[in-house]
């Protein structure tokens, strides 16, 4: 399959290991589905790690108790995927009705968890946007929104904070540090195509591999090599931490000596 990788996943889930975009604990599981790590957000550093490479200003996340092997997947690689699927493939389900029906049906025609089909995470997308659509209705309907109590706002400085949710593109991880004036003196961000960076590359590079044959380029090659990145829904903006993030987007392909022999370009 030109367009799947065993890894581990990562997401958030709440107390009965459900899908939970803002509040929980970090839960991994193996390629094989099982539960690998379960931690607090605050204990982030004791678990994941960023690796670099020379050639991008995008840090690689990796599992520190598997530890960086590369750019392969596997059990013995500390690779690790976010975002939908990964949601999904680490959680023992839905919080909503309508939700859970849509999670077991996808699982059923999948073949069982994990899935492991990149493609995969536009339908557990739909999964996730039904989900958010019922609890939506839910909080609607909670009367905590037009209670007379307020929260109580801090008063004090903080010295540090550290804070993690679930954006639609994945596990999003913010870490600040202060001084006694509230000035930053410190800043961790790993976001989520940081996380799915090292997978992303491993992507392209499959999909790359398998559809260039004897150095012929078909004329819809640019589009197959994104089918197999766009599903992650990438910012390199984000991932760099800089800007633009934008198109034009530009493919390089290279013989076995390292000679550019021809450049895609579209945008």
């Amino acid at each position: 399959d030109i367009y799947k990788h065993r890894t581990y996943y990562m997401g958030l889930v709440d107390e009965n290991n459900k899908v939970n975009f803002y509040d929980g604990k970090i839960r991994v599981v193996d390629p094989d589905g099982k539960e690998f790590a379960k931690f607090k957000p605050q204990e982030y550093l004791d678990h994941i790690r960023e690796h670099v490479e020379p050639w991008t200003y995008v840090r690689f996340s990796y599992l520190k108790n598997v530890g960086w092997k590369g750019f392969v997947d596997g059990k013995d690689s500390g690779v690790f995927r976010v975002a939908p699927l990964a949601r999904l493939n680490v959680s023992d389900g839905m919080a909503t009705p309508l939700a859970q029906g849509a999670y077991e049906k996808m699982y059923q025609v999948l073949g069982g968890k994990p899935v492991h089909s990149t493609l995969a995470f536009h339908w557990a997308r739909l999964v996730e946007a039904l989900y958010a659509s019922e609890r939506v209705l839910e909080l609607a309907r909670d009367p905590e929104l037009t209670s007379p109590d307020i929260v109580n706002l801090p008063t004090e400085t903080p010295k540090e904070g550290i804070g993690v949710v679930e954006a639609p593109r994945g596990t999003l991880i913010h870490h600040y540090q202060t001084d006694d004036r509230g000035i930053l003196t410190g800043v961790n961000l790993i976001v989520a195509t940081q996380n799915n960076s090292a997978a992303i590359n491993m992507s392209i590079e499959k999909a790359a591999k398998s559809l260039i044959k004897n150095g012929e380029v078909p004329d819809g090659i640019l589009n197959m090599v994104e089918m197999a990145f766009r599903a992650y829904d990438p910012c390199m903006a984000c991932a760099t931490h800089s800007l633009p993030g934008r198109m034009p987007l530009e493919v390089n392909i290279y013989d076995a000596k390292g000679d550019l022999v021809k450049k895609l370009k579209r945008g």
